[in-house]
């Protein structure tokens, strides 16, 4: 069964006005409190809509990240130089600041969700845990002294209560498993042939997802690593670096650090429905009336061109959303930050066989 479903990352009329350009992107995160994708913008964090357009730098500025970045609550997790800083998403000002001893060149970061964070020394080889059960006082310790080769994304997996990271470069571009028992490392995959691995995630399911340069790839694993394809993404990848994947809404998304553009690709969920039956799946959009993470749903029964746009009450296309070739599969595509005046409108969707209908509300 096919899980892969593509997100708008294309030209969306009648947007809000950019107020920055994206600059020397390294990481992404997804907050789920306040609904907005945040990527590493320079030394500032800036919010992107849902079709990779700058919005708005986050606290005029202060919060500040030029690697990885994690988001737990209300709290976003940044590294900054030798320090990892803590910022409140809200307000945008510091709540602490910790210095790792000795730090080499701080790069990938993964949090348990509730009050640890984990961040590799990509120039060092070493992997440091931090305690934020104090959050304005946290505490670190170095947990692994030596992971034998150059890390640089990680993930945290909580079913195998274990970290996972992935190698830069090298003769071997491994990935690796920390346990969090005993601290120890295990290899996952020999070689995998994938050199310059820069990001890593996982999503809800046990499914790991892998950024490479070498070639330019985003390669899914599932749970014991014993299988692995490779995810279609829609505009291409440039050096994609530290990738997330927003488990709220089952969406990769994706920095590329050599073009400073944002990609996203969603994934629907596991579900006992078969594909035979996907061609049942009425077009529907949702919530509705559209909101920021508004998705529509449909299923394209023909590969190739598939155009997108919103027509008012007086048939004028107001709104080009996508314009993508996409395969025979199950498609969702998030409205995201599409300002419309309030009224009624269809979501007019031409595919190569069929031409769809969805109505929404703008209010």
């Amino acid at each position: 069964m096919k899980s892969l479903i593509f997100l708008a990352t294309f030209s969306v009329g009648f947007l809000t006005a950019q107020a920055q350009t994206l600059s020397d992107i390294e990481s992404a995160e997804f907050d789920p409190i306040n609904h907005r994708f945040l990527v590493s913008n320079g030394s500032s964090v800036i919010e992107v809509n849902a079709a990779g357009q700058a919005i708005g730098e986050i606290g005029n500025g202060t919060p500040q990240s030029f690697y990885g970045m994690e988001v737990i609550g209300n709290t976003l997790f940044t590294i900054v130089s030798s320090s990892v800083r803590a910022y409140d998403l809200t307000t945008g000002s510091q709540i602490s600041s910790i210095v790792i001893s000795g730090a080499n060149f701080l790069n990938g970061m993964a949090s348990d969700g509730v009050d640890r964070v984990w961040v590799t020394d990509f120039g060092a080889s070493k992997i440091h845990e931090i305690d934020y059960s104090d959050l304005q006082n946290p505490t670190y310790t170095t947990v692994v002294n030596n992971t034998t080769v150059t890390p640089n994304g990680i993930c945290f997996d909580e079913t195998n209560n274990r970290l996972v990271f992935v190698a830069w470069s090298g003769s071997t571009s491994d990935i690796t498993a920390v346990s969090l028992t005993d601290y120890g490392l295990t290899t996952l995959v020999a070689n995998a042939s994938l050199n310059s691995i820069d990001g890593i995630d996982n999503d809800s399911y046990g499914n790991y997802f892998l950024a490479s340069w070498t070639p330019q790839r985003i390669t899914k694993y599932n749970s014991d690593f014993s299988v692995s394809e490779v995810i279609t993404v829609a505009g291409g990848l440039n050096n994609a670096a530290d990738i997330a994947y927003a488990e709220e809404i089952d969406t990769l998304i994706i920095p590329n650090s050599g073009n400073n553009t944002v990609r996203f690709v969603g994934f629907q969920p596991p579900s006992s429905v078969g594909e035979s039956e996907w061609e049942g799946v009425e077009p529907s959009c949702f919530p509705n009336p559209i909101q920021y993470e508004s998705v529509i749903t449909f299923y394209n029964k023909y590969a190739g061109k598939v155009r997108i746009e919103a027509v008012d009450v007086q048939g004028r296309v107001v709104c080009l959303l996508l314009q993508e070739q996409l395969p025979r599969a199950l498609q969702r595509v998030v409205v995201g930050d599409v300002a419309l005046p309030a009224g009624k409108y269809i979501w007019r969707i031409q595919t190569e066989g069929e031409l769809l209908s969805v109505p929404f509300l703008k209010q």
